[in-house]
């Protein structure tokens, strides 16, 4: 009995992605609302034709893999090489053994770089139709701007663009054809494609349209200009914070000194209410907390005053482009009293944040004698702010 043809698609994720200067593999990089890798896996799971999914990674213990994945259905997972060809052979030698492993012979094997998210369906239909006549087929796209040679860092001569075509992924091979080609490569350079490997054992290699969406995100300006790396205009963040009363002179609420014969137990200020607005600021460009930026087992904390935390959120936030529009800051006591020093406490925090008073809100509120702070064991805040990004100013 014959068995089934399958055909596989096989999805190269094992680069670095050094270029981007992303700080992390560019597949995991968001791009409309989900990493870049996911748009491959859920384009080509889309697709009819394509019956198997293979993914070729960098680290196939990455514990981001399994977020992205999900729920889709991943055949097998296997190890980059050290080379963009070794990685697709690796690839290839998977899907040889998935085949022998279910039972079937693999048709067609299309290769495809993750860098580019958006496969158009279309695209695979053109690769599908040109494979009925060819062993290889690649998508194409005519080139639109000037090409310039340039010698010694100066203008050398205009390349006649017409003959010129630029080559996108996936491409689409004959899977005999396509593992011979690795299997056997034996040349001193390493190609860039796996249709250049396909061209060198003298076979043709057919084009096919390919589309503008096919775009290839290599540096970081690919990834700012689409969106991927724009933080959203308007970013809300919380944060809550709770000390313990104490015997002392005084407690520093909001940047005030409230006289009284308690004090916030803390390493530094133990200024409650600022603790909570700091954390609201970072949290709201996802910056860590205040432990991260001034860890409390540091000695030059000890004692310091709470404002210069909340400036230093402040300033992280200027430095991504945002300013801030509005803060509510609620402080949960028995004791002292709040309502006498609350204007006094907005002044404060508008002076620390750069803002006007009529920006920050204070607000005092107890417990009914419930919990620690009923029972005047400690007292706790909590901060609400609204980030807004520079260009949203009026």
């Amino acid at each position: 009995m014959q068995r089934n043809v399958k055909n596989i698609a096989i999805i190269l994720a094992g680069g670095v992605g050094a270029r981007a200067e992303l700080g992390s593999p560019k597949q995991f990089a968001i791009l409309d609302g989900r990493p870049i890798l996911q748009h491959n896996i859920i384009n080509f799971t889309a697709h009819p034709y394509i019956d198997h999914i293979i993914l070729v990674c960098a680290d196939i213990n990455d514990e981001k893999l399994e977020q992205i994945i999900g729920g889709h259905k991943i055949d097998d997972i296997v190890q980059g090489g050290e080379t963009r060809r070794k990685s697709a052979f690796e690839g290839l030698k998977a899907a040889k053994k998935l085949s022998e492993d279910i039972g079937f012979n693999i048709g067609h094997i299309f290769i495809h770089d993750a860098a580019r998210p958006h496969i158009p369906a279309k695209v695979i239909d053109n690769l599908v139709a040109a494979l009925k006549n060819h062993v290889a087929a690649i998508p194409i796209l005519p080139v639109a701007d000037t090409i310039l040679q340039t010698h010694d860092d100066v203008y050398d001569k205009i390349i006649d663009r017409n003959a010129l075509r630029i080559v996108q992924t996936p491409q689409a091979f004959d899977f005999d054809i396509i593992y011979n080609a690795h299997e056997n490569w034996d040349q001193d350079f390493e190609p860039s494609d796996d249709a250049q490997m396909v061209h060198k054992l003298g076979l043709n290699v057919a084009i096919v349209d390919g589309d503008i969406r096919l775009k290839k995100y290599t540096y970081k300006d690919d990834f700012m200009m689409d969106g991927a790396l724009k933080m959203p205009n308007i970013r809300i963040g919380g944060g809550y914070d709770v000390h313990r009363l104490i015997s002392g002179d005084g407690v520093y609420l909001c940047g005030v000194k409230i006289d009284c014969d308690k004090a916030l137990l803390g390493h530094s200020d133990a200024d409650v209410a600022l603790h909570a607005a700091t954390d609201a600021i970072l949290g709201a460009i996802a910056a860590g907390d205040i432990g991260d930026h001034f860890p409390p087992s540091d000695a030059k904390w000890a004692g310091a005053s709470s404002d210069q935390f909340l400036a230093h959120a402040v300033k992280l936030c200027e430095e991504k482009g945002y300013y801030l529009s509005n803060m509510d800051i609620t402080i949960i006591c028995e004791y002292p009293k709040i309502g006498p020093y609350k204007l006094k406490m907005r002044q404060r925090i508008a002076e620390i944040c750069k803002v006007e008073p009529e920006q920050i809100s204070v607000k005092a509120t107890t417990t009914e004698k419930l919990g620690f702070t009923g029972r005047g064991e400690g007292i706790a805040a909590m901060a609400n702010v609204i980030m807004m990004k520079k260009e949203m100013a009026i």
